[in-house]
């Protein structure tokens, strides 16, 4: 969204709805993001999660301040990683996988809910000029466009992202251990990527693709 404003292609009522969309995310969405590790993690049988404090709604115990500045600049970002000790598993593979999952897929279903209900109101207020209709469809689609950017980038095999943990169950773990390592300088790598649209490209691709499905799925009702 920064970048928008510094780029000059964003009006002042878009930039309104962006900004409070993406609070929106960050308040609401990225602690039910993590939220679902903790709650698939629990139910696994590791109480890692709710002894740290995690297994919870309350954002606070969840935001990561540069994850957050990622979402504000790009529409990309992260929470903190909820802590997990797959020796709690009964099957360590599977549980991690599930739990690394949990995440995104609660981001999908949010995007999905909310650019649903976007086309809902643009079909119900389609001939309504007023500017609330205009500014609550652009708010739901932005936290919904959000909610799937969160989804996709939270799937790259980076630390402290979902994917990393993913990531684990395909590489032996000298290798996964030696690369973790290194997690501070892949962060600040993937942050400059992001910010000069190197990485960005690929990502919005893959974005674009299931916010167009999404859309197209509302569309058949709407």
């Amino acid at each position: 969204m920064l970048l928008d404003i510094f780029r000059g292609n964003s009006d002042g009522l878009s930039l309104i709805v962006t900004f409070f969309s993406r609070l929106f995310v960050i308040f609401c969405t990225m602690p039910i993001h993590e939220y679902a590790h903790a709650l698939i993690a629990t139910k696994l049988g590791d109480q890692t999660p709710r002894l740290s404090g995690r297994l919870t709604l309350n954002p606070m115990a969840h935001i990561s301040p540069l994850g957050a500045v990622m979402i504000f600049l790009c529409g990309f970002g992260y929470a903190k990683p909820v802590n997990v000790n797959p020796r709690n598993f009964k099957d360590p593979k599977k549980g991690m996988a599930l739990t690394a999952i949990a995440g995104p897929v609660s981001n999908l279903i949010m995007g999905f809910i909310c650019i649903f209900l976007a086309n809902m109101f643009a079909s119900i207020f389609s001939n309504n000029s007023t500017v609330l209709p205009y500014a609550l469809y652009y708010f739901l689609y932005f936290a919904g466009v959000v909610n799937v950017n969160l989804a996709v980038f939270n799937l790259l095999p980076i630390p402290p992202l979902d994917g990393s943990r993913i990531l684990q169950l395909l590489i032996p773990a000298k290798y996964y251990y030696k690369f973790l390592q290194y997690e501070r300088y892949i962060v600040i790598v993937v942050f400059v990527l992001i910010l000069t649209g190197v990485l960005s490209g690929p990502l919005s691709f893959v974005s674009g693709l299931i916010i167009n499905l999404f859309t197209s799925v509302a569309g058949l009702i709407f």
